[in-house]
């Protein structure tokens, strides 16, 4: 099965991940991962990849997709795989189709994790960090004995900058703006398959099992 998996900060990608990697041994493949890889391996586009993001810069389309051509063609991708983070755009994601029918392959399901923007919110907004040993809490989901006092060390629990209610919200809208026209594109091509993710986390699991039995069977 050669899967993508998509969702907004907070949804639960990395926990669902981690489940269709144990069940199904498809390898999970980040763009982060891709892009390490191919720099610590020396690769020609490796190299051009590290001397756009020493810059600063993004890495163009055509490097990422080079870099993706060459992931997909190792042997641990041979029977399927679980793409994570890549495509970002409509472009990417129309380089990804023609590379994957020059391999004879192509995407089977793109796995979208759909959770409330009020409860993507409350957990992207709840995390508090203790200020001296680094222990991470959630005020509603997995909240200190004490409030504000951590349970490991008895340090002081703070919010981060970044999970402040007003730049969540951005960091929500941008991420909404920038991932609509792949919704789009994957559901004209019938293989968006839109989850729950506002279920517990064993439910929103069984409906992804519920999808790739369908595929597999």
């Amino acid at each position: 099965m050669n899967l993508i998996l998509m969702g907004l900060p907070g949804a639960g990608k990395g926990t669902q991940a981690e489940r269709i990697v144990a069940k199904y041994g498809l390898p999970h493949i980040s763009t982060g991962d891709m892009f390490r890889a191919a720099i610590k391996e020396g690769t020609e586009l490796g190299k051009e990849a590290k001397s756009y993001m020493d810059a600063g810069g993004l890495v163009p389309d055509e490097v990422t997709i080079g870099i993706v051509r060459d992931r997909l063609g190792k042997a641990d991708c041979q029977n399927g795989f679980l793409l994570d983070g890549f495509p970002r755009t409509t472009a990417q994601a129309e380089a990804l189709d023609k590379l994957l029918a020059d391999m004879d392959r192509q995407i089977d399901a793109v796995l979208y994790i759909d959770v409330d923007r009020d409860s993507l919110l409350e957990r992207l907004t709840g995390r508090r960090i203790c200020s001296q040993c680094g222990a991470t809490y959630h005020v509603t989901l997995n909240p200190s004995k004490v409030p504000g006092v951590c349970d490991k060390c008895g340090g002081e629990l703070y919010q981060r900058d970044d999970d402040s209610k007003e730049t969540v919200k951005t960091r929500l809208e941008v991420n909404e703006n920038q991932q609509q026209p792949l919704l789009d594109f994957y559901k004209a091509k019938n293989c968006l398959r839109t989850i729950d993710g506002d279920q517990e986390i064993d439910d929103v699991f069984a409906s992804v099992e519920a999808i790739l039995g369908g595929l597999s069977s």
